[in-house]
This record gives C-alpha cells, sequence and structure tokens, in this order.
C-alpha cells in the first residue's frame, strides 16, 4: 500500500476549509490507534514515519503495526503505554484540511485535554463498546460542552470485541443521549467503529452491515463549520503597526492582527478602543493585495482614513456593535499549575493582543466535573480543578462572553516571578 499524501493542487489546498478536532475519552479507549487508522488508511503518514512506527512495534513485541505510536510520540507514553501530552498531527484530503490533537484520557492531564479542546470545532469521544459510558467518558464530554466545541461524535469503538453486537451500540448511543441532555451542545452523531481492524473509520464496515450511517472520515470531510464562527460581531485586536520607514511609503500607516470575529469591508465605520475615536476603512490588505472583505480567523492589515493614535493591544471594532469594556471579570477557570491558585494573588492576563496585570477576588464555586455539580468554596482551585472566579485587571478589557466569541472571551493567567502559564479563563460575565 503506497502511503503518499495524495496529490492536492496548491491554490486549492490554501482555499480549503480547515477542521480542527480532538480525541478525547477514557484511559485506553483507542485514541491513539484511531488517529494512526485515519493517517494510515487514508494515506497521509510519510514512508519514514511509518517506518519508524514498525520499527518501535517490533522492539515492544507487537504482532502488527502499533498505530498508536503514530501519535503517541514521548518516550514516557510508548513506554506507559499512555498518552501524557497533547500530540497534534496535520493532514489534508482533496476535500478539507484538518489539524488532530490526541489528548490524554488520565485525570491527571485534564488541563492538557483542556488546551487540545480549546481551539476544536469537533471532538471525537470514544467509548469502549465492552464498558459503555464511564465517568471519564461524562468529564470529557462535559469539558468539551463547557469549552464551547460545537459537534460532538461518540465513536463506539472495539466494537469487533462484542461481537459487532448491534444492541450494544444501541444501548450505549441510548446512554449518551440520556447525559448529553444535560449538556449545551447542538450537534451529536454516533459511529460503531473497530480502529484497530479498520471499520468504519475511512471505510465502510463490512461486519456492520446494519449501520447506515457514514464513516468517521466521510462524517469529518463534511460536516458543516461555516456557521460555527461569529460572523456577526466585528472584533480586530491589534496586534502591531506598521510603518514602513522608506521614502516610497513615507506616509504609510496600517494596523496589523487576525480578525477575532465579524466580518471587516472597506468603507465600514469604526471605533478604536479605549481612545474612542472614529474612523472608516480605507483598505484591507494582505500581502500586498487589497480584499474586498476580511473575516475570521484572516490576518490582515487595516488601514484607515483618518491618522488616530492605535497601539498594539487596542482593538477596532464596528461603531454600533462594540465589545464590553471592564475591569471586573467573572470568569471559568482551568487550574494549569502544582501550586493553588491563591486568590488575592497578583497574576498577568493576556487577552487577545492586550496584556494587563489582575487579581484573583475570590473563588465563587468550584465545579465537580464528574457530577457537573458546583462545590461552593472560597478556597484555592488545585492542579486540573475547574471553578468560578471573580478578578479584577488593571487596564479596562474589550471583551465578549465565552459563549458568543471563543476568542475575545478566553484569556491565559501567567505567574508573574516564572513567567509560567497557570490558568485559562472563559469570560462568563461581569
Amino acid at each position: 500500500m503506497s502511503t503518499a499524501t495524495p496529490s492536492i493542487d496548491h491554490d486549492a489546498y490554501l482555499k480549503m476549509d480547515l477542521l480542527r478536532l480532538m480525541t478525547c475519552g477514557s484511559v485506553d479507549d483507542g485514541k491513539s490507534t484511531l488517529i494512526g487508522r485515519l493517517l494510515y488508511d487514508s494515506k497521509t503518514i510519510f514512508e519514514d514515519q511509518l517506518e519508524a512506527v514498525e520499527e518501535s512495534s517490533k522492539r515492544r513485541g507487537d504482532e502488527n503495526v502499533n498505530l498508536a505510536l503514530v501519535t503517541d510520540g514521548l518516550r514516557a507514553e510508548r513506554e506507559q503505554g499512555i498518552t501524557i501530552d497533547v500530540a497534534y498531527r496535520y493532514f489534508a484530503t482533496p476535500k478539507r484540511k484538518f489539524i488532530i490533537a490526541d489528548t490524554p484520557g488520565h485525570i491527571q492531564y485534564t488541563r492538557n485535554m483542556v488546551t487540545g479542546a480549546s481551539t476544536a470545532n469537533l471532538a471525537l469521544i470514544l467509548v469502549d463498546a465492552r464498558h459503555g459510558v464511564v465517568e471519564q467518558t461524562r468529564r470529557h464530554s462535559f469539558i468539551s460542552s463547557l469549552l464551547r466545541i460545537p459537534h460532538l461524535v461518540v465513536c463506539v469503538n472495539k466494537m469487533d470485541l462484542v461481537g459487532w453486537d448491534e444492541q450494544v451500540y444501541n444501548d450505549i448511543c441510548s446512554d449518551f443521549r440520556e447525559f448529553a441532555a444535560k449538556l449545551d451542545v447542538s450537534d451529536i452523531s454516533f459511529i460503531p467503529m473497530s480502529a484497530l481492524c479498520g471499520d468504519n473509520v475511512v471505510d465502510r464496515s463490512e461486519n456492520m452491515d446494519w449501520y447506515q450511517g457514514s464513516p468517521l472520515l466521510h462524517h469529518l470531510e463534511n460536516v458543516h463549520i461555516a456557521s460555527d464562527r461569529n460572523l456577526i460581531d466585528p472584533r480586530f485586536p491589534v496586534q502591531w503597526i506598521i510603518r514602513p520607514h522608506s521614502e516610497e511609503h513615507h506616509d504609510y500607516r496600517g494596523y496589523g492582527g487576525s480578525v477575532a470575529s465579524g466580518i471587516f469591508r472597506p468603507g465600514d465605520e469604526i471605533v478604536a478602543l479605549p481612545s474612542g475615536f472614529e474612523s472608516r476603512i480605507k483598505s484591507i490588505e494582505q500581502m500586498d493585495q487589497k480584499l474586498d472583505e476580511a473575516f475570521p480567523p484572516m490576518a490582515v492589515c487595516l488601514r484607515l482614513e483618518d491618522d488616530i493614535d492605535i497601539s498594539r493591544g487596542d482593538m477596532i471594532c464596528r461603531k454600533n456593535n462594540q465589545p464590553h469594556v471592564g475591569q471586573d471579570l467573572e470568569a471559568m477557570v482551568c487550574w494549569m499549575n502544582q501550586v493553588p491558585m491563591t486568590p488575592r494573588k497578583k497574576y498577568i492576563l493576556k487577552h487577545t493582543t492586550r496584556e494587563c496585570r489582575c487579581m484573583i477576588q475570590e473563588t465563587q464555586y468550584r465545579l465537580d466535573i464528574n457530577s457537573m455539580r458546583r462545590e461552593e468554596t472560597e478556597g484555592n482551585l488545585e492542579l486540573n480543578e475547574i471553578g468560578r472566579v471573580k478578578l479584577r485587571t488593571t487596564h479596562p478589557l474589550f471583551y465578549d462572553e465565552y459563549r458568543r466569541c471563543r476568542q475575545t472571551g478566553s484569556f491565559i493567567l501567567i505567574e508573574e516571578s516564572t513567567y509560567e502559564t497557570v490558568g485559562v479563563g472563559m469570560i462568563v460575565g461581569n
């Protein structure tokens, strides 16, 4: 079998949709094997990668090629047979580009799972057909819902170990639907499969002719993601000021950055925050080309008709559609550091392109991500715990609620002394 990447026209590749997906579920549900099978059967593994995996499989004494080793890249992962860090893999088919995040299943690596989920459009929730919906399945599904991943695909894996039994699959689907009624997810799909054997991963299974749906790759190629982006609220966090120092461009002034949400067009009336100065968009440029519009996640340069004071960390938005502006926030925070979160302690907060200091004023409650219940607490958040906190920043932020815009509704917390990322937050209000 050839393992060369399918030929894709370069211009067509650049115009393709990008789907970011993540795998999650309990330990040993087959997440890494599924990704390995997906890459192997779609012929998107390079020859040298396949040779390295085959060699590692032989050293381990595996009878067949262990496809889990395609993503379990850390030596500790290969020795333990588990996933610890988030492994990213990139591939493309003639229909779509993909970035896959293989996230850990162990409870002590919840922070790594949150990292993989933060940018995902779709989550693959793996369920071992022998065990059904377990605690870690519910935990990861809840975190996926909390982080506003719009599409879930429940992969009922290892169907070969239950004799390809349709009733087992139906019972698991029923159990998950009952649990998912409590989640804020609108699109949930179910696929029975065997990642080890390749059934319903890339090709339709001959062992489960009772299943009339699509195999996984077909679903991933066709799931509708265009409407997932917020195209209603124009937000452009300014990343840098473009001022070429040359005679030819002596009067050139542009503002570079990535569109966080909404659509910008030449002629739009805009306002710059925090100054409140107003102007119009003169042109939108990208790679020496002028564009008719810009939308997320495009990186562009905006030029305005007026020369107004704008600097890094400011935000350009529509005059009649502005974000919240404030210093007092309430947010759901996932703590990612061994040292517990300390109320009244100061941290560095990074939000879009803006950076300031902040103080955690209080912890309102901690979430039990097993039962989804709130535990009233005034104490600290420990490693991997998620809770709702109140905080105050030294400078105003320009934000939307996370449920409305993930880009302007999220932030990270950094320890001042070490500059370590210690927490991630999702703004829920003020």
